[in-house]
């Protein structure tokens, strides 16, 4: 962060005395105006509501330009991440700012493989849940109980602390979710394989069972694994900014990325692509295909209240650069899988048609998004949709210790304390229960 040589000014109207503030500027992106000091200045606050126009810290993770449509994990493109790179190896960029050599890359791989099995215990604590529970409640719970069983990485100001914790996050969290997939179905939890990929191990865990061995598909392997790649991170979302402001209060590294995961089963956040394959399905029990004209007719009227999920982005405004290397994951995995005239996908083919050549839509830049394909790709593979969210988890707890480790070590960071305008009673005194 670099002082910028102009100033902002803040002027009023009622004569009140103009105040400067300086002006920071980044490597890329927007310059900041420091409003720090605005409180002692001025005795106001801002009001932003959504904080759609504050920055919460300063980063050097990852920079989203959604003007553009990019998006960088420590200055790296994502479409070059995703065709050079693995999900480990990503990882290590996230937590080390740059990627691994060859010796740093097998002994990381080495690490994180090494730490994929569990505490027993944890099986009889995910005997307590229901076997009808949501996934994500499950996942909010056994992460959250990670602090009881390894309690002896919990000191988030302690930097090993917080390595050992990282480490048996991305480690530990596909064995999670493969077992709370498991308990739903009342299979028997699959034990890691440590000769197996890191995605590669996460499907066998999933789909593997005791009767016979389980052979991975490199093309589903590899879809997974461009999966978690482009969850991995991104900005200062609902969630991140959730494990920052949940770490800034100095609670332990488990608890902190639990409130992320709560956070992200928000359908307007993770669960977007859950709430897109429900819309597929709802278009396919109404007819199908050949519903798809009539149903996007319907999403171009305002008063109709049909909303069309997996298209356009907050952030992007742009093509989702995630999006087109979904795609082609999308098209490979359906043509390995022979489904390329399964009902649905046609149908989300015809859709995602209609919404690139309609002038409606394409005025609107409402190209379809990751959630879209992704939804799509994990469907084909077998995972069900109310487990979507749970793997965006899975794939976005690395991004996640990246931001709250960068946050700790920030010198400037404080416990997060927002601001409000308050617009409830003024100062009242409590009448004689005779007059209320």
């Amino acid at each position: 962060m670099k002082l910028v040589d102009n100033k902002a000014t803040l002027s009023f109207s009622n004569g009140s005395p103009s105040v400067e503030m300086p002006v920071y500027g980044g490597s890329i992106g927007p310059d900041v105006i420091d409003i720090r000091k605005l409180y002692a200045q001025t005795g106001m606050f801002t009001y932003d509501p959504g904080f759609l126009s504050t920055a919460s810290c300063q980063s050097a993770i990852t920079y989203i330009d959604g003007d553009k449509g990019e998006l960088l994990y420590r200055g790296y493109p994502i479409e070059q991440l995703a065709t050079q790179a693995d999900y480990l190896d990503t990882c290590f960029l996230l937590l080390n700012g740059e990627l691994p050599n060859e010796k740093e890359r097998g002994d990381f791989h080495k690490l994180v493989t090494n730490h994929t099995m569990v505490n027993e215990q944890m099986q009889f604590f995910l005997r307590g849940f229901r076997r009808d529970a949501h996934p994500m409640a499950v996942l909010t719970g056994l992460i959250g109980a990670l602090s009881a069983f390894y309690h002896d990485s919990t000191d988030i100001n302690n930097p090993e602390h917080r390595r050992i914790a990282a480490i048996r996050l991305i480690a530990k969290m596909p064995t999670l979710v493969a077992m709370s997939y498991k308990y739903g179905v009342g299979q028997p939890y699959m034990y890691p394989r440590n000769e197996l990929s890191y995605s590669g191990n996460f499907l066998r865990m999933m789909f593997g069972t005791p009767c016979e061995d389980y052979k991975v598909n490199p093309v589903l392997e590899k879809a997974l694994d461009r999966i978690f790649i482009l969850h991995a991170d991104h900005e200062q979302n609902a969630s991140t900014s959730t494990v920052r402001l949940c770490g800034s209060s100095g609670t332990n590294p488990f608890a902190a990325i639990a409130a992320g995961v709560a956070c992200l089963w928000g359908p307007a956040h993770g669960g977007a692509n859950e709430a897109c394959l429900n819309m597929l399905e709802d278009i396919q029990r109404q007819g199908g295909v050949a519903k798809v004209g009539e149903f996007m007719e319907k999403v171009k009227d305002k008063n109709s209240g049909v909303k069309l999920m997996g298209f356009g982005h907050r952030v992007y405004k742009n093509y989702d650069p995630r999006a087109k290397l979904m795609q082609e994951t999308c098209n490979e995995v359906l043509a390995e899988l022979g489904l390329e005239n399964d009902p649905l996908f046609k149908l989300a083919k015809e859709l995602e048609k209609i919404a690139l050549e309609d002038d409606y839509f394409v005025q609107r830049k409402l190209y379809p998004n990751v959630d879209f394909y992704s939804g799509i790709v994990q469907r084909a593979i077998g995972i069900p949709v109310s487990l979507f969210t749970g793997i965006f988890a899975l794939a976005r707890t690395v991004g996640w210790i990246a931001q709250l480790n960068e946050m700790l070590a920030d010198p400037e960071y404080k416990i997060g304390r927002p601001r409000q305008l308050f617009t409830g009673s003024a100062r009242r005194d409590v009448p004689a229960t005779f007059k209320r």
